[in-house]
């Protein structure tokens, strides 16, 4: 890897280089993960959680990249809806995540580890039952 930690993802030489910083790659692995139907949310840091209440959407929130000598590695921490099959969600996330990085940055990732942080109920079933009681 390059010494300020990017990804140097260009074959051909002859027009320049194109490198991409790991922040991309959590931004679009967030995004992937979010897509799954199952996933309720990322869990994110006490800051990202300021931040979002601030307004600004943090779409790599839950999500770590690792850059090694094997390859990239990837962990996402995900709380799940309740009553969905954990590990298919879990395998639908991983799946997503690997097509979405390697339709947008042609890049093999070596693993994405899924860790289900939290179950959420659902709120629309409390709320109803709050404004009938």
């Amino acid at each position: 890897m390059s010494e300020n930690n990017t990804l140097n993802v260009s074959g051909d030489t002859s027009l320049g280089s194109v490198e991409i910083a790991p922040e991309v790659i959590e931004v679009i692995a967030g995004i992937a993960a979010n897509e799954v139907s199952g996933v309720a949310g990322m869990r994110g840091s006490f800051a990202s959680n300021v931040t979002e209440r601030l307004g600004k959407k943090n779409h790599g929130k839950g999500v770590k990249v690792e850059l090694t000598d094997e390859g990239i590695k990837i962990d996402v921490f995900a709380v799940f809806d309740f009553g969905v099959s954990i590990p298919k969600v879990a395998h639908k996330v991983q799946e997503n995540i690997q097509q979405a990085l390697k339709n947008m940055t042609a890049l093999d990732i070596q693993e994405v580890n899924v860790h289900v942080v939290g179950v959420q109920m659902e709120q629309k079933d409390e709320e109803n039952q709050l404004k009938d009681e």
